[in-house]
């Protein structure tokens, strides 16, 4: 059975870094929006056509990652779903191919994340959004870290990887709905 990854975090949490060990390790079509944004439109971010573009993307992801799915191909989005709503909605969209899912969250402490921000905007980057410290304060409030009782739902077993901070993985191979 195809497997959907759901890379969950903020920016600077370590996801695409875990997403490219685990394209590797699960034999997974991995697929980073901002790896098609940024040569599309530059580093956009702080342009108001940004949210539309990146939406556009992900849904265009999304029909890629069906496809792969329905094919029997593991996919990993690393999209960040920072609402537990559109993780729910993922995992039930990957139920409905008949894939299983992965939900993996990089929780990384408010500290660690500006650490890794001003480390990452201190050089010019085409493969990184740069991203102020004004525009990471109000995603990391609206952020909705998976709750305990979302994960007991949602997996049964645990695995932890850890990359650079604390970083949890947890597993559902779709029978937990």
């Amino acid at each position: 059975m195809a497997t959907l990854h759901l890379m969950v975090g903020l920016p600077c949490s370590g996801k695409t870094t875990l997403a490219r060990k685990l394209e590797v390790e699960r034999s997974a079509l991995r697929l980073t929006p901002d790896e098609w944004q940024i040569p599309l439109f530059g580093q956009d971010a702080e342009e108001p056509e940004h949210d539309a573009r990146h939406g556009l993307i992900e849904a265009m992801l999304w029909d890629l990652a069906a496809r792969a799915l329905a094919l029997g191909t593991n996919v990993i989005l690393d999209f960040g779903f920072w609402a537990r709503e559109e993780r729910e909605d993922f995992r039930q969209r990957a139920k409905k191919l008949g894939a299983g899912s992965e939900i993996h969250f990089c929780d990384v402490p408010e500290a660690e994340l500006m650490r890794r921000l001003a480390a990452r905007n201190a050089f010019a980057s085409q493969e990184t959004f740069h991203i102020t410290e004004e525009m990471m304060r109000p995603w990391i409030v609206f952020f909705q870290p998976p709750t305990p009782d979302e994960l007991g739902v949602l997996a049964p077993q645990i695995q932890h990887h850890e990359i650079a901070g604390r970083v949890f993985s947890l597993v559902d191979k779709g029978d937990g709905l």
